[in-house]
């Protein structure tokens, strides 16, 4: 739900505001009107700076050196952390990553230099001196011929790897021509590039500690990181007030929830300030907070996601948790699948297991994994095994699977989890029009939506009658009077009373213009639920393809068992991760599509952010 929000404009001298500001963040609740982006050079910066700390907070409690493979060099080294840690944070980075570059360049040049062995590159250089001049070659070993010795001195070098390098020496005036092109001569010996490499590792590794050292001034960088967003958030507050009375007056407007009332105004009169309070409506366009119960509660960042809505609309939250839960558990679609997911978002919940990616969603997928266990098992597939056909399976929990095919007459046989997934749809859309037609005739009154209302009927009620002519509950005739009341009320609002006092031949036209917006529409929304069967029957084939496999590669010797484990695991894994991603996507696509477009939800709000003192 949409908690009620009070406003607040407050009027108060402009030397006072500073002062004023600051006990608003120590109060923690009000929320005055703002940008939520920097508005000039100093906010910008002050954003950057920010931002720069949160980046640098991330960088390092993602550092761990236990894999490396100078892990325990890296452990014993002192490194003192000089400076800003976070300027210290980003120099080391920026160090490590040139002079691993370095490392690669001399590790490089060792193994080009390997070739010409150890040589004394003062004593060659003296030769220059005397007046010759030594040549350096490589060349196939096929391509070597011995003869060339006779052209000029000439000396192997080494010859491995299908390859021979060699020198010649020549007097400098004299006339030169050889058979093969010549390389570049070595800077220095390979020894001198493993040394040289050795120094950059050492610098490396003394890079590496100080960055472990700095491990420690997180919860410093993580202060001043409060302090600075603390500042920003004073900074843009000040920044949109209001000045009146030739600047000698700053006015600033303000939103808190209705039910810290009580607490704002006795702290607002020891503050001595004037203020004016009343209630919020939509004209001021308040930020929303949402308040929903704990399972609500985890679904709320899907309606984040897509956008607050704004305050006269209706918190999708409700509607948006057990549908999304549902659609998630039937794209997966395995109940095996549902144990590892449930398991792996209990270990992130307590903390036993930590993964970036999935930080402070542990309550959510286990959630998910839950509902994957209960659907799976309904859909009786386990790990891509089938339920309803194992023998160890008791013949009650049998009786609850939804498998197999049914035969529709008129149409054929169709499968049952298609009709399922189809039957959902339609009541998803269904259910959406009803909360568009509560929601719209609330915000906006009953006369401008009695076409909303002729629709619904016409939808709504043709599938109520359509089943309980199916049932066979009416009779013909009370099923043909049904149908033409239902058929003739719809048919006014939608073509005749769409808008009232409006030509009537106008409203026929933008009726018909709705008909075929509307036929197409919601023939498009029903069919695009057919994914929820599609997704988890792709899941659970794939699943039981690698079962199959795997059955295919054991045979009687324990050996066997090794590549059936393996291919059991691997493929499980994978099946998982993709079934996961698609599970994940297109049950947001039928809520942001399907369900949000037919409810008539905008998404349009501010998120309620009040003014702090702090804002991790």
């Amino acid at each position: 739900m949409i908690i009620r929000m009070t406003k607040y404009s407050f009027i108060l001298l402009s030397g006072e505001k500073d002062g004023f500001l600051e006990q608003l963040q120590e109060l923690g609740v009000v929320d005055i009107t703002r940008s939520v982006k920097p508005v000039d050079q100093d906010s910008s910066e002050m954003l950057a700076k920010a931002t720069k700390a949160r980046k640098t907070i991330e960088f390092l409690e993602g550092i761990d050196y236990t894999k490396d493979a100078d892990h325990e060099a890296i452990a014993k080294t002192t490194a003192t952390v000089e400076g800003s840690p976070v300027e210290f944070v980003e120099g080391c980075k920026a160090r490590i990553s040139a002079l691993e570059s370095d490392l690669a360049n001399a590790l490089k040049q060792a193994n080009a230099r390997a070739p010409w062995g150890e040589f004394d590159k003062a004593a060659l250089d003296g030769l220059a001196d005397l007046g010759y001049k030594v040549r350096y070659y490589c060349v196939d070993e096929k391509r070597f011929a011995p003869e060339w010795a006779e052209l000029h001195p000439l000396q192997v070098v080494s010859d491995y790897n299908k390859k021979v390098w060699f020198v010649t020496v020549s007097h400098k005036d004299e006339d030169y021509s050889f058979p093969v092109q010549e390389t570049a001569a070595p800077e220095g010996t390979a020894a001198q590039a493993k040394a040289e490499a050795e120094e950059i590792r050492k610098e490396i590794i003394k890079c590496k500690a100080g960055l472990m050292n700095a491990k420690d001034y997180i919860p410093a960088i993580k202060e001043s990181c409060n302090s600075d967003l603390v500042e920003l958030d004073r900074y843009l507050a000040d920044n949109a007030a209001a000045a009146a009375a030739e600047d000698m007056l700053t006015v600033f407007t303000g939103f808190a929830p209705s039910e810290n009332d009580t607490e704002l105004v006795e702290a607002f009169e020891k503050m001595d300030i004037l203020y004016i309070k009343e209630d919020a409506v939509q004209e001021d366009n308040p930020p929303i907070k949402l308040k929903n119960n704990w399972f609500t509660r985890q679904f709320e960042v899907f309606t984040e996601m897509y956008g607050m809505p704004v305050y006269t609309e209706f918190d999708p939250t409700p509607i948006v948790a057990p549908f999304y839960l549902l659609f998630f558990a039937m794209c997966m679609g395995d109940a095996g699948y549902g144990i590892i997911l449930l398991l792996f978002g209990l270990l992130l919940s307590k903390g036993i297991l930590k993964v970036g990616m999935f930080d402070g969603l542990g309550n959510i997928i286990s959630l998910l994994g839950a509902g994957t266990i209960l659907v799976g098992t309904v859909l009786g597939t386990f790990f891509g095994t089938s339920l309803f056909d194992a023998a160890w399976v008791p013949q009650w929990l049998k009786s609850c699977m939804i498998v197999g095919d049914i035969e529709i007459v008129g149409i054929g046989v169709l499968n049952i989890q298609m009709i399922l997934a189809m039957g959902i749809g339609i009541f998803h859309i269904c259910l959406a029009m009803t909360v568009k037609a509560i929601c719209y005739t609330k915000r906006f009154g009953i006369k401008e939506n009695i076409a909303t209302w002729g629709w619904l009927l016409l939808i709504v009620g043709g599938v109520v009658l359509a089943l309980l002519g199916i049932g066979k509950i009416l009779s013909p005739e009370a099923m043909k009077w049904a149908v033409i009341g239902v058929g003739g009320i719809s048919a006014l609002a939608i073509y005749i009373f769409n808008t009232p006092g409006r030509n009537p031949l106008v409203n026929i036209g933008a009726g018909l213009w709705d008909t075929y917006n509307m036929a197409t529409g919601i023939l498009g929304d029903v069919l695009s639920y057919l994914r929820l069967f599609a997704l988890g029957l792709a899941g659970g084939m794939l699943g039981q393809a690698f079962n199959n496999l795997a059955v295919s590669v054991k045979g009687d010797s324990l050996v066997t068992w090794l590549p059936f484990v393996l291919i059991l695991i691997i493929g499980h894994v994978m099946n998982i991760m993709l079934s996961g991603l698609g599970a994940f996507v297109h049950p947001m696509r039928l809520t942001f599509m399907e369900y949000f477009k037919n409810a008539g939800y905008e998404g349009k709000g501010a998120a309620y952010n009040p003014l702090t003192t702090n804002k991790e």
